[in-house]
C-alpha cells in the first residue's frame, strides 16, 4: 500500500518535485548521502581521510576510476569500503580500495557538479549491501553480474551499473538514460511511468554484455 501510495505521488508529481522525491529514495538506500560530509570549521574543506563505501558497482581501468564508469573494465562490487585519502586539483580524488591506491577522476561531469558532489554520490556512508540483499532475486543476480535488467527501478539500476553521466543525463527523473559500456558502446535504459526499466536498447553486442535476461 505505502509503495503504491509513493509510486503515484512520483507519478502525478511535478518534474520539480519528482527530483526531490528521487533524492530522498536515493538517500534512503544510502545511494546519496542525506548530510555533508564533516568539513574544517575554519576553511570549510573537506577532513580527510573519509571512510565509506563503494555506492553501487565501479569499474576500474586498474589505476582509476572514472564517471564514465565504462563496464568493459573490471568491476568492485557495490558496498567495498573505500577510503578517501584527499582531492587532488579539480577534478580528482586519491582513495585507497582493499589497500590498493587508486584515483577517482571526475572527466566528463565536472561542468554539472562539483568534485565533492560527485565523489559523495559515488562513496558513501551507509553500506548498500543490506538494500541489495533485499532486492528480488533475480535483480540482485543481475546487479552482481553487473548487468541491468527489464524491472529494475532506477535506484537498482544505479547499483548496477553507476550513475548515469551528469553531462549527459542532467537528471535522474527523465524517462531514458544514456549509459556506456565503453567510450563507443552506448546503450539506452527506458523507463516506465512507474520508473521500472521497461527495455534496454543498444547495438547487439553491446546488449550483450550489460543486459541480463533470465531463463525462462
Amino acid at each position: 500500500m505505502l509503495c503504491g501510495l509513493l509510486l503515484a505521488v512520483l507519478v502525478s508529481a511535478p518534474p520539480m518535485l519528482q527530483a526531490g522525491i528521487v533524492r530522498n529514495v536515493l538517500q534512503s538506500v544510502g545511494l546519496a548521502k542525506p548530510d555533508p560530509p564533516k568539513v574544517d570549521p575554519t576553511t570549510g574543506a573537506p577532513v580527510f581521510p573519509r571512510s565509506g563505501f563503494a555506492c553501487c558497482n565501479l569499474h576500474a581501468d586498474g589505476k582509476s576510476i572514472n564517471d564514465g564508469n565504462y563496464s568493459r573494465f573490471p568491476m568492485i562490487a557495490a558496498g567495498t569500503p573505500v577510503e578517501v585519502l584527499s582531492y587532488d586539483g579539480r577534478n580528482e580524488a586519491a582513495i585507497r580500495i582493499n589497500g590498493k591506491p587508486m584515483r577517482l577522476i571526475h572527466d566528463y561531469g565536472h561542468e554539472q557538479e562539483s568534485l565533492d558532489a560527485w565523489v559523495n554520490k559515488v562513496i558513501v556512508r551507509v553500506d548498500p549491501t543490506p538494500r541489495i540483499n533485499a532486492y528480488p532475486s533475480v535483480v540482485q543476480t543481475a546487479i552482481r553480474a553487473g548487468r541491468v535488467t527489464v524491472g529494475m527501478t532506477r535506484e537498482q539500476a544505479i547499483v548496477a551499473v553507476g550513475y548515469p553521466l551528469t553531462s549527459e543525463n542532467p537528471s535522474l527523473d527523465e524517462p531514458i538514460w544514456r549509459v556506456w559500456r565503453s567510450s563507443h558502446g552506448e546503450y539506452d535504459l527506458h523507463f516506465e511511468n512507474n520508473g521500472r526499466i521497461g527495455s534496454v536498447t543498444g547495438e547487439p553486442d553491446v546488449l550483450s554484455q550489460v543486459l541480463y535476461q533470465p531463463a525462462r
